[in-house]
C-alpha cells in the first residue's frame, strides 16, 4: 500500500478546515469592494480626493477579519449574546453624550482621530442577540415575539434619537426577517408593520385607512389566540399610530427628514433644495442609457452635480458611466451574493447559525433595495449606503464582519437546521 507523501499530508491537513467554505461568498464582496473603489475614484477625480484607496484599505482589513471569523466557531457567540447586547446599547448610549456631530446628526465617536459609527456595528449585535433568542423553539410564540420586539426596541430607539432614520429602519427589517425565518405567523408580522402603514394612510388618504383597518381587524381575528381582544387591540394600535403620525410630522421630525420622506414623490417641488440630489441622480442614471458614457466620462459625475456622490448616491455613477447593462450586472452580483447567503441559512448546522445567516441576508437585501430605490426615485432618501460600494469605513467593516459570520456558519455546517426543514415542509 502506497504511503501518502508528507507534503500531501500537510496539504490535506491545512485545507481540511476550509473544505466547507463558500468561496463565492468571499469573492463577490471583494469584487464589489474593488468596483466600489473604482467608482469612488471616478466621483472624486476632479476634486483631488483619494477616498478610493482608503475604501480598498479598509476593505482589506475587513476581508482579513472575515477570513479569521470563517475559521472561528460561531456557536461561541451564544454564550456572549447578552454581553454583546449590553455593549451594543452602551456604545449607542455613549454616542448621545460624547458623539461627534456632522450633517445635523450625532452618530459618530472619534477614536484615535477616526470617526466610528457605532450604529453600523450595532446591526451585528442585534442579529446575534435575536438569533440567540429565536433559535430555541418555545411553547409561547406570542411571548417570544414580544421578547424579540422588546430586545430590538432599545437599540432601535437609541439610533432613532441620534437621529438616524435610515439605520433604524434597517433594525426593523432585521427583526422582521429573523422572525419570519423562525416560523412566526405571517399574519402577526403584518400586524407588526400595520402601524407604519396607518401613519401614512391616516394622514394622507383616510378612505384607504378605513380599508386597511378592516383588513387588520380580520387578520387579528383569525391569527391571534384571543380574537375579540386581539382585533380591538389591533384597531386601537392603528388609530393611535395615525394620531402619532400627525404629532411626529408636526413636532418631532426635523425639516430635512420631512423633505427626505416626501420629496421623492415630486422632487421638482424643491429643485434647488431637498429635491436636488434626487433630480441630479435621475438625470445621471438616464444619461447612461444602455451601455453608459464610459468610466470617467459621465458629465453629471465628473462635473460633481451630485454632492457627496461617493457615499449614498454611488449607484447613480454606475448608471451614468456603465449604463443599464452595468446596473443589471451589479444587481446580478448582489442577487448571487444573497442567493449564497440564503443557501447557507437553509443548510446551516443549527438554528442559531441559520438565523445568523438570515439576519445578515435581511440586512444586505434591505440596504440594497432602499439605496438603489432612493437613487432612482422609488424610495425616500434615507442615508442608507450601498453595501461594499459606498464610501464609509464603519459600514464596510460591518459588512465584511457579517460575511465572516455567514462563512463561519457555512464552514461548520453538518446537518440541516430545524427551520430549514420546516420551510421545506411548508
Amino acid at each position: 500500500m502506497l504511503q501518502k507523501s508528507p507534503i500531501r499530508n500537510y496539504w490535506i491537513s491545512a485545507s481540511e478546515p476550509w473544505q466547507q467554505v463558500d468561496w463565492l461568498l468571499f469573492l463577490l464582496p471583494v469584487g464589489l469592494t474593488v468596483f466600489g473603489g473604482i467608482m469612488i475614484r471616478s466621483t472624486q477625480l476632479n476634486l483631488g480626493l483619494n477616498d478610493w484607496w482608503q475604501h480598498w484599505f479598509v476593505g482589506g482589513i475587513g476581508l482579513a477579519l472575515a477570513v479569521l471569523l470563517a475559521r472561528w466557531r460561531y456557536q461561541i457567540l451564544m454564550r456572549w449574546q447578552w454581553t454583546i447586547y449590553a455593549l451594543t446599547n452602551l456604545i449607542l448610549l455613549a454616542v448621545i453624550f460624547i458623539g461627534t456631530t456632522g450633517g445635523g446628526a450625532q452618530r459618530w465617536i472619534t477614536v484615535a482621530g477616526f470617526n466610528v459609527q457605532p450604529s453600523e456595528f450595532a446591526k451585528l449585535g442585534l442579529i446575534i442577540t435575536l438569533a440567540g433568542i429565536l433559535q430555541a423553539k418555545t411553547a409561547d410564540p406570542i411571548g417570544t415575539l414580544f421578547k424579540t420586539l422588546g430586545v430590538a426596541a432599545i437599540p432601535w430607539a437609541l439610533v432613532f434619537l441620534q437621529p438616524d432614520l435610515g439605520t433604524s429602519l434597517v433594525f426593523g427589517a432585521i427583526a422582521l426577517g429573523m422572525l419570519y425565518w423562525s416560523n412566526t405567523n405571517p399574519g402577526w408580522l403584518v400586524l407588526l408593520i400595520s402601524p407604519i402603514v396607518s401613519i401614512v394612510l391616516f394622514n394622507l388618504y383616510l378612505t384607504g385607512w378605513f380599508i386597511w383597518a378592516a383588513i387588520i381587524i380580520l387578520i387579528a381575528w383569525f391569527t391571534l389566540p384571543w380574537p375579540q381582544w386581539g382585533a380591538l387591540g389591533a384597531l386601537s394600535l392603528n388609530v393611535m399610530a395615525g394620531e402619532f403620525g400627525q404629532l411626529l410630522w408636526e413636532s418631532l421630525l426635523k425639516d430635512y427628514q420631512k423633505d427626505r420622506l416626501i420629496l421623492f414623490l415630486n422632487p421638482e417641488q424643491d429643485p434647488l433644495g431637498g429635491g436636488y440630489h434626487l433630480i441630479q441622480s435621475r438625470i445621471a442614471i438616464g444619461a447612461g442609457q444602455l451601455w453608459g458614457q464610459g468610466l470617467h466620462q459621465g458629465t453629471q459625475t465628473q462635473l460633481n452635480f451630485i454632492p457627496e456622490q461617493h457615499t449614498d448616491f454611488i449607484f447613480s455613477a454606475v448608471g451614468e458611466e456603465f449604463g443599464f447593462v452595468g446596473c443589471i450586472v451589479l444587481l446580478f452580483v448582489f442577487w448571487s451574493l444573497c442567493l449564497r447567503m440564503a443557501f447557507v441559512a437553509h443548510n446551516a448546522k443549527d438554528n442559531f447559525g441559520s438565523l445568523l445567516a438570515i439576519g445578515v441576508l435581511t440586512m444586505i437585501v434591505f440596504q440594497v433595495l432602499v439605496n438603489i430605490g432612493m437613487t432612482i426615485g422609488l424610495a425616500p432618501v434615507t442615508g442608507i449606503p450601498l453595501p461594499w460600494m459606498s464610501y464609509g469605513s464603519s459600514a464596510l467593516l460591518t459588512n465584511f464582519i457579517a460575511i465572516g459570520l455567514v462563512e463561519s456558519v457555512a464552514n461548520h455546517r453538518q446537518r440541516t437546521s430545524l427551520f430549514a426543514r420546516n420551510k421545506r415542509k411548508h
